[in-house]
């Protein structure tokens, strides 16, 4: 059908005030934000380049900032997304906020979908709270990141924008709006669309055809693997139909076009139909609840309507790359591919890892925490190889990535005034592990270098192919903490391969031997916990009693749903109702008992929260038979109960207590409220000192002694923030949250239990404080009843030792301190004694010395001594040196202890200027005997832990040194 026979409710070319497709010829740099940011065309790398552009930069900032035109404000990022959400308020969907980057799903790693958070519903888990939403998601996606910057569309961070239904409308309706967005509220040609839909879904194309207008050869149907959606290999699933733009309609509408030639088409949404439920023996029912899932890219839908040729040059990204291109010294108009790929991945990779610093997750070497060092060591290496050096002042000591991250929240900070309020802590993280990388990162380039010189040296002798081994890339990685990414990287910028299948099995062995295969997190959308169906939401009346009756819902045997159970197996029960508070935020489940009718008992460990809000109570039946549907009467344990409400409630007094001593910047990394301690992480530079932990605890003890009452309260999240209330970084929270106050010391958002009164808590001790990772300290401590055990305990300790001292409590400290010195001179003297001893064994040694060499005569020792420690065989050589005079070479070996083997090799100025190395010699000698070693060209040391071998080694060293002093000295 022609453009001017669609539906007048459909036309493409709306009659209203709004900027229509197509805009202005001119490119994205063309807008005035873009304007602001052009550079001076010089791209020389010398100083006075960068003094250039920064003057110019400078210039430009001080300028009258021009105003953005209609048009172009109508095209900018923020306004597609306001429009977004707009278009589908006004149609009766409920405007809800981006969730987490950190989803509240065990199954994922990162939030990579619009529809996470609706997840529970979309599996029926959890009852539906509006019947239609829309939203614009921040996701994150790294399977594809090789080819960030190398393609128009990839990312690592994208925002996704979305509108859901809940059984409130279906296809017909989804079409017709997303239609009527595409053409009418953004003003796209519809002679530009084309759209894909299942090959089977005949409704579908109907809608698109009969009832739109498209024209069949601008449909295309398409297999199950492009347009069938499923959530795993059973469960809610349907067809799903695309839209696509097409950048070059004059090359045809015939039946060979390609919809994913990215040269001519993107597809900018994906509308998703969950109509059916997946069984086990894959056939197809349909649901009773048909939903809807769309999925518009941001970035995508800003590159149409601000017509540039890929994602990166929309406003969205290209301040950043500019940023960057400032820092290079380079102009991004007039760089070539290459730096152009660096300049996006940078650009890219910021977006990414400002979201997930401001969300909570910090670099490290596990889960989340690994992506997050991953994408900031590769923009720290591509802003290497861009030859950006230091920051902006030219420091080579400061961090460049800051620098960036500012204009990445700079930019955002408008639609995310939460990037704002944690922008010092976001930039001071950066700046901590970029400045840490680059140290490592220096001394892997180096080895790497001389790895892949050796590589294309021998290449070119054999007349093969460059090559890597994977021991060597693991090498680096295991041993320089390098990254293997980064090694490929490098390695195909020179042409070098690498035998990955050789590193792979490294890891894996490393893999085994560390037992940190549970680190790994599944990273894919799939069914949740395969529960009863209809199972409703448990309701939680725990907080104001610890007794109830409720009716059990369900029962897990081994995961799998039964209907009874009997006495001795484990289970889980779900009740409709329970005072068991289950481990949330920090806090482990309560413990306790479920009795049915004195007939029947459990024994309850642990609860869990499953999809949703559905309790899992863990136990084993002690009594009796259960079944579903029969009543039980729930009873949490009392006393455990309330060691975790004193726990929780002191936890919240440390964080109160550390923002008033180290720091407002210090926030929650994590935390664990068990029955028995506490234990909080939170971020942080440093090691406390003692008075500063002394300090804390004094505060946390005056404030239990103030006998202050708790007050909490469910309010609106927008209400408690703008009240202070704390909200940890990564947690979910709902529209309505429970905020816990102690009035004048602490207000957090907390689900958790608590004392009703901070006398409950009676005592607070820190037991320990470490760090836990980069950037990530940790406290321990013990409040309440085990705040009294740990006193009563250390207090026994004290009167055994002063028993044993025969001292009293005070005098302890004086009395360890000089039995520490009476060691400690005891000490002293045995090693002289030892030392003596091995200078006398020397001289007896010396006699045994036998020469070597015709021209000149070398002076040799090689023996074992028997009972000598590392420091006295070290004394020994060093004596037979100069008791031999040079020229002499010293081998030693002796068992210092069990299961241990000393090595030390002595030689005089004569034998080194012969090119034979102490340090060299010694290490496959120090090998035979199960360790290594190494020193200086005259001095080496080494260990073992093969003393069986010690014979045969030192045989060898006689024999290989005779053989190379021969050499030598004939």
């Amino acid at each position: 059908m022609e453009a001017s026979k669609l539906p007048c409710s459909f036309a493409p070319f709306p009659s209203r005030p709004k900027c229509h497709f197509p805009i202005s010829p001119a490119r994205a740099p063309g807008h005035a934000a873009f304007r602001n940011y052009k550079h001076s065309s010089l791209i020389s790398r010398n100083k006075s380049a960068r003094g250039a552009i920064q003057n110019a930069a400078a210039a430009a900032a001080a300028a009258p900032v021009q105003a953005l035109t209609e048009e172009e404000e109508e095209t900018s990022g923020n306004s597609i997304r306001r429009r977004f959400l707009e278009f589908y308020a006004a149609r009766g969907h409920k405007i809800l906020p981006s969730s987490s980057l950190v989803p509240d799903d065990p199954t994922v790693l990162l939030t990579i979908a619009g529809m996470l958070q609706f997840k529970p519903v979309f599996l029926g888990k959890v009852a539906r709270q509006v019947p239609s939403a829309t939203t614009s998601q921040r996701c994150v996606r790294t399977n594809d990141i090789e080819n960030v910057g190398r393609t128009s569309r990839h990312h690592t961070f994208f925002e996704m924008l979305g509108n859901f239904s809940f059984g409130d409308y279906f296809k017909k309706e989804a079409i017709k709006w997303a239609w009527e967005l595409s053409t009418v509220e953004y003003g796209l040609p519809a002679d530009n669309l084309w759209i894909s839909v299942y090959e089977d879904d005949e409704e579908t194309y109907a809608i698109w055809h009969d009832e739109i207008g498209v024209p069949a050869d601008r449909i295309k149907k398409m297999g199950e693997e492009d347009n069938f959606w499923t959530s795993g290999a059973t469960g809610p699933c349907g067809p799903c139909s695309e839209i696509y733009y097409d950048f070059h309609p004059e090359r045809g509408q015939h039946s060979a076009v390609d919809l994913n030639d990215d040269t001519r088409f993107i597809e900018f949404y994906n509308l998703v139909f969950m109509q059916f439920n997946k069984k086990d023996d894959g056939s197809l029912e349909p649901l009773k609840q048909k939903n809807i899932d769309t999925g518009m890219g941001l970035e995508r839908m800003a590159r149409i309507l601000q017509k540039v040729p890929n994602n990166y040059e929309t406003d969205l990204i290209f301040p950043i790359i500019e940023k960057v291109s400032e820092l290079a010294n380079v102009s991004y108009a007039r760089a070539d591919d290459s730096t152009k790929t660096k300049l996006k991945v940078i650009g890219d990779h910021m977006r990414a890892i400002v979201y997930l610093i401001s969300d909570g997750v910090f670099p490290s070497n596990i889960g989340r925490g690994y992506v997050v060092r991953r994408l900031i060591r590769r923009a720290v290496r591509t802003g290497r190889l861009l030859d950006i050096r230091g920051d902006e002042n030219g420091n080579l000591e400061g961090a460049f990535l800051p620098i960036v991250a500012e204009k990445v929240i700079d930019l955002s900070s408008e639609i995310d005034p939460d990037l704002k309020s944690r922008k010092s802590r976001i930039l001071e993280e950066l700046k901590r592990e970029e400045l840490r990388f680059v140290v490592t990162l220096e001394r892997g380039e180096k080895l790497l270098d001389e790895m892949l010189d050796d590589a294309l040296g021998k290449a070119k002798v054999n007349n093969a192919d460059p090559f890597l081994s994977g021991k060597d890339a693991f090498l680096l990685y295991d041993t320089y903490g390098f990254p293997v990414e980064i090694t490929m990287e490098v390695a195909d910028e020179r042409g070098v391969s690498i035998d990955m299948s050789c590193f792979d099995i490294e890891m894996e062995n490393q893999r085994r031997q560390s037992q940190a295969a549970h680190n790994t997190v599944k990273l894919t959308v799939e069914n949740g916990s395969e529960l009863t169906e209809n199972i409703p939401d448990t309701e939680f009346i725990g907080y104001d009693t610890l007794y109830s009756k409720a009716v059990i819902k369900g029962l897990l045997l081994s995961g799998k749903p039964v209907v009874e159970v009997s006495q001795g197996n484990e289970v889980e029960v779900l009740l409709d109702r329970t005072p068991f508070y289950a481990e949330s935020g920090g806090q482990i489940g309560d413990r306790g008992v479920l009795k049915v009718n004195n007939t029947a008992v459990i024994e309850i460990a642990d609860v869990q929260k499953s999809l949703g809000n559905i309790f899992v109570h863990k136990g084993v039946i002690k009594e009796g038979i259960v079944a579903v549907g029969r009543e039980v009467e729930a009873a949490v344990d009392a006393k455990l109960r309330q060691r975790a409400k004193v726990h929780h409630t002191a936890t919240h007094l440390l964080q109160a207590a550390l923002k008033k001593v180290i720091g407002q910047e210090t926030s929650q990394a994590g935390s664990l409220v068990a029955f028995e301690r506490l234990r909080f992480d939170f971020n942080f530079h440093r090691q406390l000192l003692d008075h500063e932990l002394t300090k804390i605890e004094d505060l946390i003890n005056e404030w239990i002694g103030d006998a202050t009452a708790l007050q909490t309260k469910v309010m609106p999240i927008a209400d408690a923030k703008s009240a202070g209330a704390i909200a940890m970084f990564g947690e979910k929270y709902g529209e309505e949250v429970r905020v816990v106050n102690v009035p004048g010391v602490s207000m957090e958002l907390c689900g958790g239990t608590h004392v009703s009164n901070t006398s409950e808590i009676r005592g607070f001790k820190i037991i320990s404080e470490q760090g836990i990772s980069s950037g990530v300290r940790r406290i321990e401590a013990v409040a309440g009843d085990a705040f009294i055990e740990y006193v009563s305990e250390r207090d026994n300790y004290m009167k055994q030792l002063c028993s044993t001292l025969k001292v009293k409590a005070e005098e302890v400290p004086a009395r360890v301190g000089a039995i520490m010195e009476e060691l400690r001179m005891v000490k002293t003297e045995v090693s002289a004694a030892r030392a003596k001893t091995a200078v006398y064994k020397a001289s007896v040694l010396a006699n045994k010395a036998f020469h070597v060499g015709t021209t000149t005569q070398i002076r040799v020792v090689v023996e074992l001594m028997d009972d000598t420690d590392a420091d006295s065989l070290k004394c020994a050589a060093e004596h037979l040196v100069d008791v031999l005079q040079d020229p002499a070479a010293i081998i030693l070996g002796s068992f210092p202890g069990e299961d241990k083997v000393s090595l030390v090799a002595a030689f005089s100025p004569s034998v080194v200027s012969m090119g034979i190395q102490a340090g060299k010699f010694i290490g496959p000698i120090a090998k035979m005997c199960g360790g290594g070693g190494g020193g200086r060209p005259n001095f080496a040391q080494a260990g073992g832990r093969k003393p069986e071998n010690l014979s045969s080694a030192l045989e060898k060293a006689k024999t290989d040194l005779v053989s190379v002093l021969s050499k030598k000295a004939s």
